[in-house]
């Protein structure tokens, strides 16, 4: 898969804005961008989209490259442990290919990897025998989680900022730390389950909770995905926030990604201008998808 520019479509004087002067989601924005790099299909088992949904959008939305990153569990309770087997997630995505290619489409074959910190050895020994285009390691917020809806509350309750959120931000650096990705996906995606009891402001209060994870990043060559699902979630605002962005750049980060993390239709390419503005607010030149050297 190609490199892409960050910018993304020209800007347009008349759109609609939001409250940061970005671009507002929607198909009037969302359009004429190099790619959408993180989309879930019908072989993830939270979503329902066809491949061929997200090719034809693509077309008519003048996007000429996807990543197709459906999910991947390593805990056998998990429902990505055994959905979709490598074979049939490769064919299905490869047939795509092929069937789009003579439209001017690039589908990538990739995934989304569940990291959990116990389990690194056997997403390790997967990565080596599975050939991928494009890797996303994510940490996601599991049933037996602090932050689940029958639990959060309670977690919340009596602790502070750094003590509530220390558990997911430790996986997350031990994402980075591996080596094992591309890309780490919505980096700060416990927000969502937050919401209602932390305010994305306590994140932006609270910047040291940032750095260890984004000098892992640094360190360890992998990528900062900017993912735009959080502008239609109860965060609304990109996964991480836009100043998270600048300080990855700021410490050195090179290799940015982008995508909108669609599990539905409607869902595809949304805030996508807006996460390319952010990479490009933040001193990205182009957007980075590429398997690591020696991966």
């Amino acid at each position: 898969m190609t490199d892409a520019a960050a910018g993304g479509a020209a800007a347009d004087p008349g759109a609609r804005r939001d409250a940061a002067g970005l671009p507002a989601p929607g198909p009037e924005a969302d359009r004429d961008l190099p790619l959408d790099a993180h989309l879930h299909s019908d072989l993830s088992p939270d979503s329902d989209v066809p491949i061929d949904v997200y090719c034809a959008a693509a077309v008519e939305r003048g996007i000429p490259e996807l990543a197709i990153t459906d999910h991947l569990d390593f805990d056998p309770r998990a429902p990505a442990f055994a959905f979709a087997d490598f074979a049939r997630r490769e064919r299905v995505v490869r047939e795509a290919a092929e069937r789009w290619a003579d439209r001017g489409l690039a589908v990538g074959f990739g995934v989304e990897i569940t990291y959990e910190s116990h389990r690194e050895a056997e997403i390790r020994g997967h990565l080596a025998r599975h050939p991928y285009d494009f890797v996303i390691g994510s940490v996601h917020v599991m049933a037996h989680s602090p932050y689940t809806g029958s639990r959060v509350a309670g977690w919340v309750a009596g602790r502070s900022f750094e003590e509530i959120v220390a558990p997911y931000f430790a996986e997350v650096v031990a994402a980075a730390r591996s080596g094992l990705f591309d890309t780490v996906g919505h980096l700060d995606y416990v927000k969502k389950y937050l919401a209602g009891h932390v305010p994305p402001a306590a994140f932006a209060a609270a910047p040291e909770v940032y750095e260890p994870v984004l000098r892992a990043l640094v360190e360890s060559g992998t990528g900062l995905e900017v993912n735009s699902s959080g502008l239609r979630q109860a965060p609304r605002e990109t996964y991480p926030a836009p100043w998270v962005v600048g300080r990855f750049r700021e410490l050195g980060g090179e290799l940015v990604t982008a995508g909108s993390d669609a599990h539905r239709a409607a869902s595809f390419a949304y805030g996508l201008a807006h996460a390319y503005r952010v990479a490009g607010a933040a001193g990205f030149a182009e957007l980075a998808i590429r398997r690591a050297p020696g991966a």
